[in-house]
């Protein structure tokens, strides 16, 4: 793949000369000469983009990528005059004025360069390696990219988001030349404006929409009857927290209006009635009468009765007031064959219940849901292990009466298991992990809150080529039994599968693990490492920390160090295993190990998209503005950092033009001059948290307003320099503002508002 700088046309090598250039794989420096006056133009690819071949044969050479609306997004690929250098007139003949990376001649350019345009198509295949958020903002090249672009998204279930306000009507016209698939309709009730949204989403998105949300939403019966049978083509219906349509009981009671809900809900596969709390036996029978190929099926947080039996041996449940699991049961025996995902999770199943349901004749359930669900007993996982060893994932999250027992079994009977969810599981160990070798599908495991958890027999697992699992993602949450020892071994052995790592609150790993994160997993796209107290600057820049310094910080912190697991009362220390070695001696003895391997710098995790460094609070500007370059980065959290300046803000923001998530609470030291600098490098940010931070006036909301114009929301609570006049002038500069946080603004006194 070319990509230096093309040789300007003949009419504009009388002014430039390029007398140089030099680069690497992700982007070349052109030196130009004109007039004895030297300048250099930077040609930088999108990371998206690197490895994608684009070489048009007919041009001698490939041109700059220009990153982002106006030149300031990350990764997207322009063209025009948003390219050139702020120095030169616009139009004004020079080295940026050249054919573009995809054939497309910018403005200046000879027109013999029309005839070298790549087709539609070939472009629509090219912007397909993008990410969603880089292909929107191609669209915004020319005609040819926009409806190249379009086509590449349709290419994807891309779900709309559409409130139910007066704005959204004419974008619901636009995404129906588009034929848009998945839509989620929000804030539907009762008014007039709800109305209307909901009859032109009937009318020009209906016919070919196959997946349709409407969760929480306070719409009429009458109203979602309209919509429902407007969509014939639905494959995906969510209907969660609706309990308007449920309360009166009679949704779908007339024959007529169940003939035609059947016609059109013949292809539904997904449904979800997660916390519907007026949800009975009869209007359940109803519903999912008329859906007949139904395969996935979500009743989390219903009221559930599983001990009471309201018709007493009757085979007629029809009852308007309960939600009864013999009616449950009786849907399960009819649709075992095509029912393969069911969600229970924060119901009250019994072990009796549990028996019956994974009993039934023909069900082969691949995904089970059963979060919170507290009255679940290991007896009761054994069962469900034994009679279906089909799953291949299993969310046992906030289920308390669990132990290992329950892990064993699970280890044992469900071999085809893909993803594992244990957090909170206040009674596992490591003891329950011996048996994990078996589950050698496994490729996302969680076990965030399992306070007791030391990661010692996953680390022997995986230590084994031939034992160890392809995990793709990991969640040690607030484990705070975790040591160097063991994410240096985990690193090591997970390096080529690793892409998602969770260790928020594991308060005793130091800078040896996340230099062994950064050497070990430079395929990682999401680190999340908040309120890991103990990481420096010298472990993001991978550099050995020196000896006083380290020496000086342990005397410092000899007091107990608590995560929120145990709190910070001072009264005990969390309690040791036995497998685990004295803390200090376990460090030192990470750090020699260490050693011997090369140290690398966060900045080698160049695929991240999402970085949580909240409440590292001994990060300073020294770290953040050297290794914070993340050119496909999309969250970034670096709140509750006391130390960071201004520095940080401007050199984030110019190193991570893709950010769409920016949280920067109770920094200080940030002011309305960082602000100012940076908003122009962050066109693409949409939810923005600044709250807490005292030294920022309106200024800031100026440049916010001027420069994030797809900002959706922002929080600038308890920022006593803004006024609520200054939100409101904020509001109209941005009519699409969703959501404005501004609690405790223009110095308001908490203690006494509190």
């Amino acid at each position: 793949m070319r990509t230096g700088a093309a040789t300007p046309s003949q009419q504009q090598r009388s002014f430039w000369r390029r007398v140089r250039v030099t680069g690497n794989g992700r982007g070349e420096t052109a030196l130009w000469e004109r007039g004895g006056v030297l300048t250099s133009h930077r040609t930088t690819i999108p990371s998206s983009l690197c490895g994608v071949a684009m070489v048009n044969p007919e041009v001698e050479a490939q041109s700059p990528a220009v990153s982002g609306t106006g030149g300031h997004g990350g990764g997207v690929v322009g063209t025009g005059d948003r390219g050139a250098r702020p120095d030169h007139p616009k139009g004004a003949a020079g080295p940026e004025q050249e054919q573009s990376v995809l054939g497309v001649p910018k403005r200046g350019s000879c027109s013999c360069m029309e005839t070298q345009r790549l087709p539609v198509e070939v472009i629509t295949y090219i912007l397909s390696f993008l990410p969603i958020a880089d292909r929107k903002e191609a669209s915004l090249v020319n005609h040819t990219w926009y409806f190249a672009a379009q086509d590449s998204l349709r290419q994807e279930n891309i779900l709309y988001n559409i409130p139910a306000t007066s704005t959204s009507l004419a974008a619901i016209e636009s995404l129906a030349r588009r034929r848009v698939s998945c839509v989620s309709l929000t804030s539907l009730d009762g008014s007039t404006v709800s109305r209307d949204v909901i009859q032109a989403v009937s009318c020009h998105l209906g016919p070919h929409l196959q997946s349709l949300s409407l969760r929480g939403s306070s719409l009429t019966e009458t109203s979602f009857l309209h919509l429902l049978l407007a969509c014939p083509c639905l494959s995906s219906l969510d209907l969660s927290g609706c309990n308007s349509l449920f309360m009166s009981g009679t949704l779908l009671s007339k024959p007529e209006t169940i003939g035609q809900a059947r016609e059109v809900l013949t292809n539904l596969q997904e449904l979800n009635l997660a916390g519907l709390r007026y949800l009975s036996d009869l209007s359940f029978s109803r519903l999912t009468g008329c859906a007949p190929r139904l395969a996935r099926l979500s009743l989390a947080r219903c009221h559930l009765t599983f001990e009471f039996d309201p018709y007493r041996g009757s085979s007629n449940y029809n009852s308007t007031a309960l939600l009864s699991f013999r009616n449950l049961l009786r849907f399960l025996k009819e649709r075992a064959s095509s029912l393969r995902a069911l969600d229970l999770s924060g119901t009250s199943i019994t072990l009796p219940a549990m028996r019956s349901l994974v009993q039934v004749e023909g069900l082969r359930l691949q995904e089970l849901m059963l979060q919170n669900c507290r009255d679940l007993s290991n007896e009761a996982i054994s069962l469900l292990c034994t009679h279906q060893p089909h799953l291949t994932a299993l969310d046992l999250t906030g289920c308390s009466e669990l132990s290992d027992r329950a892990t064993l079994a699970v280890s044992a009977g469900l071999r085809a298991l893909q993803s594992l969810r244990l957090g909170k599981l206040q009674r596992l160990t490591d003891g329950g992990f011996l048996g994990i070798a078996e589950l050698r599908s496994l490729q996302n495991l969680d076990l965030s809150e399992c306070s007791l958890v030391s990661g010692s027999e996953l680390v022997k697992v995986c230590s084994s080529p031939e034992l160890r699992p392809n995990l793709a993602s990991l969640s040690f949450a607030f484990c705070s039994l975790l040591r160097d020892s063991s994410v240096l071994s985990l690193a090591r052995s997970l390096s080529p599968s690793l892409r998602v790592l969770d260790l928020s609150s594991c308060v005793s790993i130091t800078n040896v693990s996340i230099q062994a994160i950064s050497s070990h997993l430079p395929r990682l796209t999401v680190l999340r490492l908040a309120w890991c107290k103990e990481l420096t600057d010298w472990g993001l820049l991978g550099a050995e920390e020196p000896r006083e310094e380290c020496n000086h910080r342990r005397e410092k912190d000899t007091g107990p160090q608590f995560s929120r697991n145990f709190g910070n009362m001072g009264f005990f220390l969390p309690p040791l295993q036995n497998l685990e070695q004295d803390p200090k001696a376990l460090s030192d003895s990470s750090g020699k190990e260490s050693q011997k391997q090369p140290r690398a710098s966060l900045q080698a995790l160049q695929y991240l998209q999402e970085l949580d460094l909240m409440a590292c609070s001994k990060l300073t500007d020294t770290s953040i503005t050297q290794v914070i370059r993340f050119p496909a980065l999309r969250q970034l959290s670096l709140s509750l950092l006391p130390e960071i300046t201004d520095a940080s803000l401007v050199a984030v923001a110019r190193g991570c033009q893709s950010l769409e998530q920016l949280s920067m609470s109770h920094c200080g030291k940030l002011t309305d001059k960082g602000f100012m600098e940076a908003a122009g490098s962050l066109r693409r940010l949409q939810h923005f948290v600044i709250s807490g931070c005292s030294q920022l006036t309106c200024q800031t909301l100026m440049a916010i307003s001027r420069e994030c114009r797809q900002l959706k929301s922002l929080d600038v609570s308890m920022c006593h320099g803004i006024r609520m006049a200054d939100i409101e002038l904020f509001q109209v500069q941005l009519p699409l503002q969703t959501c404005v946080q501004s609690r405790f603004v223009g110095g308001a006194d908490l203690s006494f508002t509190l």
